[in-house]
């Protein structure tokens, strides 16, 4: 599978060192159960989690876009500092690598052109703001993205950013961190490297494939 010899290589190391790829830093993403799912969060909100399971707490996230066109090609999580391993596909369940045909991939579809990471138990939240929301403002509700999302992406000059992470629930400290997803709509696989025991060091979401 030539995306994981390319994450592989970009993303081994402690940093990115490659002259297409621009790196920054997005904030720290809490994590109350470790269980993560990665998902056009409009659309998709009820996507299983991956099967393999996080630490819990606080980690850093880092937004990689692609210099050139400026859109976001890669977001990580990261967990530890340790030496990689090895890299897998990340899957959830009932989805096994070996059912896969050459260049398949398991992953998640986009249709609002942002995509995201977020605990099982902030996807829940998520689900219940919509509802209230919605029950709230019945006719008038203009759905989750214009009512929750829209706001920290666009103002009334235009796109203010390219990631933000979010709160469904004030009163919990799980939060959201939402992206825009490459050049916009697309199916799209996730990457999980792995160190010495088989423990999860970093989480990669790939939006465009840039090769060494």
């Amino acid at each position: 599978m030539q995306h994981l010899e390319n994450i592989e290589k970009l993303f081994t190391k402690n940093f990115v060192e490659n002259p297409l790829v621009e790196s920054f830093e997005g904030g720290m993403i809490h994590l109350p159960t470790g269980k993560i799912v990665a998902c056009d969060p409009v659309l998709t909100n009820d996507m299983k989690e991956f099967n393999i399971h996080f630490p819990t707490g606080d980690f850093p996230v880092l937004i990689h876009k692609e210099r050139e066109s400026n859109c976001v090609a890669y977001v990580e999580i990261v967990f530890g500092s340790e030496e990689i391993k090895e890299w897998k596909l990340a899957t959830t369940e009932d989805q096994h690598v070996a059912d896969l045909k050459k260049e398949e991939i398991f992953g998640y579809p986009v249709e609002s052109g942002m995509g995201s990471f977020m605990d099982v138990e902030t996807q829940d939240d998520l689900n219940q703001l919509e509802q209230k929301l919605f029950h709230r403002k019945g006719a008038e509700f203009m759905g989750i993205y214009e009512e929750f999302f829209h706001v920290h992406f666009f103002d009334e000059n235009g796109a203010i950013d390219q990631f933000a992470l979010l709160k469904p629930d004030e009163e919990k400290s799980g939060n959201i961190l939402a992206f825009e997803t490459g050049y916009g709509e697309g199916f799209y696989a996730s990457y999980i490297g792995f160190g010495v025991d088989n423990q999860p060091l970093k989480l990669i979401s790939e939006f465009i494939e840039i090769g060494s």
